[in-house]
């Protein structure tokens, strides 16, 4: 059984995924501080409005900071149950970056006090919830600390990863199972009651180092999935094939689920995350390797046919049609939309026009470039060349009448219906 009593919550970094998970939390009655390093975010959040997009963000927000059980501030306090979820970049050479975790552990560790319970949500690589902890031992040597004393420890220390889509954050954070994984079992006896006053889906515990290799699995398997499918598309390419139909039609195999290949892959998880268990074992890790390999790669060859398609049409002026890694967020980090359309705006300078419904202004990337951000309908008066990067539903809302006469290049397959380019080609250069 639960105890009737909440507990207090501070969650470090209210980014992507620490701001969805301190609201769910304060939506369950705990008391939630949220601690960021930045003044804008500590300030619009306790506004009562949120500086992400994500679907029902902004109303939960609101109604959780109006009750009083939500508020953000520069500075960790006492609480019962500190969530970290703040960055784990990767560095030169892929090499990952935990320094962020570290430095909230020591803030959190200058709080604690027993029966206090630390939860790292953070992707990390394996080994790195074990080095929090030792960490925290060294601060508070005060502190009967787990898996370095015979007592019963003063405090609990778990691994637990998100597994949400953008787009679908607020629901999944709810509804999808968790792996809790504690430097003990106690440890991960502990969290477990904390997870399960607010996550319906099923929450299993093992140890932390598991739990921390499932994470990186998880979007390992992804990102392997997706370089088979974009290695297809290359393919394709070459042998003038539709790589969509010719993907429709393997999957009718009831054996067969091949992904939807893209511009490459993007985000903070899955572009990243297969370079932490390339870091650990870097000798036994050939086809995860590759297939990053392969995902990157495809951002040059997504340039090149792009390139190709423009050089064939000078002074006409082209439309890249979103900027986002994925649909219907506003989230640029790692995005190969971004990196193709930066690139393509320093190559043809004048020329490139940015449609992303999600942006107010051009992210960085653009700097020094005369590219200009437009609305979808100033790009279809406007531009003849339409290259489409994101698949967000306003894209493919437009109707194939709007497009006639346009030379598209879809990277995300998002119009079936597009006639062949050939006979557009032809006109723009006639009528040029």
């Amino acid at each position: 059984m639960l105890s009737d009593e909440k507990p207090s919550v501070c969650v470090l970094g209210l980014g992507y995924i620490g701001l969805p998970t301190a609201a769910v939390i304060a939506r369950s009655g705990c008391k939630v501080l949220g601690v960021d390093v930045t003044d804008h975010v500590v300030d619009t959040i306790n506004s009562g409005k949120i500086h992400i997009e994500e679907v029902d963000l902004d109303g939960l927000v609101q109604g959780v900071v109006s009750r009083g059980t939500l508020r953000a501030s520069l500075m960790v306090e006492p609480a019962d149950v500190f969530v970290i979820a703040v960055p784990t970049p990767f560095g030169d050479d892929h090499v990952p970056d935990t320094s962020y975790v570290m430095e909230a552990a020591t803030n959190v560790a200058a709080a604690l006090k027993p029966g206090d319970c630390v939860i790292l949500e953070s992707t990390s690589p394996v080994g790195t919830t074990e080095k929090m902890r030792d960490l925290i031992a060294k601060l508070r040597p005060d502190l009967k600390i787990p898996g370095m004393t015979k007592d019963i420890p003063d405090i609990a220390i778990s691994y637990c990863p998100e597994r949400v889509l953008p787009g679908k954050i607020l629901e999944e954070l709810t509804n999808n199972d968790r792996c809790i994984g504690g430097i003990t079992p106690r440890c991960a006896r502990k969290a477990l009651g904390f997870y399960r006053r607010f996550v319906r889906g099923e929450c299993v515990t093992t140890s932390a180092r598991a739990a921390e290799m499932t994470k990186l699995v998880e979007n390992s398997y992804r990102d392997v999935n997706i370089a088979f499918a974009n290695e297809l598309s290359i393919v394709a390419d070459q042998m003038d094939l539709d790589v969509w139909e010719v993907i429709r039609l393997a999957n009718r195999h009831p054996r067969v689920n091949i992904l939807q290949p893209g511009p490459g892959v993007g985000g903070h998880c899955i572009a990243v995350d297969p370079w932490f268990i390339i870091h650990g074992a870097p000798e036994h890790t050939p086809l995860i390797r590759i297939a990053r390999e392969v995902n990157d790669g495809k951002v040059g060859h997504v340039l090149e046919q792009a390139s190709l398609m423009i050089d064939e049409l000078p002074g006409v002026q082209v439309a890249c049609f979103g900027l986002a890694f994925k649909a219907n967020i506003d989230d640029f980090r790692e995005s190969p939309a971004l990196k193709i359309a930066a690139k393509l705006a320093r190559r043809y300078p004048g020329r490139i026009n940015i449609v992303e419904p999600y942006a107010s202004e051009l992210p960085a990337g653009f700097e020094g470039t005369d590219t200009k951000l437009i609305d979808i309908d100033e790009a279809l008066e406007s531009c003849p060349v339409m290259i489409t990067l994101t698949d967000h539903d306003m894209f493919r809302s437009i109707p194939l009448d709007e497009r006639s006469g346009k030379v598209v290049y879809d990277t995300r397959g998002i119009w079936p219906d597009q006639p062949d380019n050939l006979q557009a080609v032809t006109d723009l250069r006639l009528a040029s």
